[in-house]
């Protein structure tokens, strides 16, 4: 059985009012690495538990750890049930997501 962060993630690229809902809460990302987690828990995984496929921030990174050996080495074995090369990959949500602190989104 497919964990359910690869499922959401399916869910997501098949579904556009789903894939726009979590745009524009990204949108309004401040761009600090510091909050990504928080992101993650504030956006991602509310809207997850809402489609009925909740996860957690580890599950989410182990999830993106394997995917990311995946693409890194493709001869390496990965569990079943993990995405497809031909998945309609849009990124990292916690891993080299190409984030950065844009440090004129802070008050001074």
């Amino acid at each position: 059985m497919k964990e359910n962060v690869s499922l959401f993630f399916e869910r997501c690229a098949a579904d556009p009012a789903l894939k726009a809902r979590i745009a524009e809460a990204v949108a309004c990302y401040p761009g600090s690495l510091e909050v990504r987690e928080s992101l993650v828990e504030a956006v991602l995984l509310p809207i997850a538990e809402e489609e009925g496929l909740p996860f957690t921030v580890s599950e989410l990174r182990a999830y993106e750890t394997r995917l990311k050996l995946s693409h890194i080495k493709p001869d390496v074995q990965i569990e079943e049930g993990e995405p497809d090369e031909d998945a309609d990959f849009e990124g990292y949500w916690l891993l080299d997501r190409g984030w950065e602190n844009d440090t004129s989104a802070f008050k001074k």
